[in-house]
């Protein structure tokens, strides 16, 4: 009995977390997106390969690409896959037909080998919202 309690209880607690965070976010999210917005991307440069560089060397990384569309592309966010990358995204929209460039710095300390290292994007485009841009880079001792 004290088991079949217990589950219950936790059943009734996920379900509550549940309606909590639907609450929290109503107003946000995919109802809260303006598709009328929404615009196209075309990346010049999604994956590159960097070779090698020496443990300790900090790498510099960019991604470019042209919003394709006839609305401004907003990136929402910039994610990278791991602590050792940080991502700097544009701050303003980027206009149609114009260009533009997401940083990212790499720190090799501590990551001797191959490194293969995703950042996520999230964007107002068409179709697809979330994007991966993608770099690899071999790590050597000193």
């Amino acid at each position: 009995m004290r088991y079949f309690f217990l589950v219950l209880c936790i059943a009734v607690s996920v379900m509550a977390c549940d309606d909590i965070d639907q609450t929290n976010n109503a107003g946000h999210g995919q109802a809260a997106v303006d598709e009328s917005q929404f615009t196209t991307i075309q990346w010049i440069d999604s994956v590159q390969n960097f070779g090698r560089i020496t443990e300790g060397q900090t790498l510099d990384v960019s991604f470019r690409f042209k919003n394709t569309g006839d609305k401004p592309l907003i990136i929402r966010s910039v994610r990278p896959s791991c602590g050792c990358t940080a991502a700097d995204p544009p701050k303003e929209p980027i206009a149609p037909g114009a260009e533009g460039v997401i940083k990212a710095t790499f720190n090799s300390q501590g990551r001797e080998g191959m490194n293969k290292k995703d950042i996520y994007v999230e964007t107002n485009t068409k179709g697809q919202q979330n994007h991966v841009v993608h770099f690899d880079v071999e790590v050597v001792k000193k």
